[in-house]
């Protein structure tokens, strides 16, 4: 699957639209060198069609680009980045 995802730095966060309907994920800049991915949330009508990992591997892919350590408040990008190895290395403090 590959979805216009859009990302938003005035905002702080990576949108997808489809069909009428939204998806985004939040983050914030904590320290210099440091993205923390806050929120996640999909419309229901979207849900269960894999547009929460797209989002996910679109914002780890700009930490990787910008070098920037991961910090993963939000519950739904723990469990991403637990479950995906290639992106330990970006986790913050490792």
């Amino acid at each position: 699957m590959s979805l216009p995802i859009q990302h938003h730095p005035e905002n702080q966060e990576f949108t997808v639209s489809q069909d009428g309907h939204s998806a985004e994920l939040s983050y914030s800049l904590p320290t210099e060198g440091v993205i923390d991915f806050t929120h996640t949330f999909v419309e229901e009508e979207l849900r269960g069609q894999g547009i929460g990992d797209e989002l996910a591997k679109a914002s780890l892919a700009y930490a990787r680009e910008n070098n920037l350590k991961v910090r993963t408040t939000c519950s739904f990008m723990a469990g991403y980045v637990a479950q995906h190895p290639d992106y330990q290395d970006l986790v913050e403090g490792s």
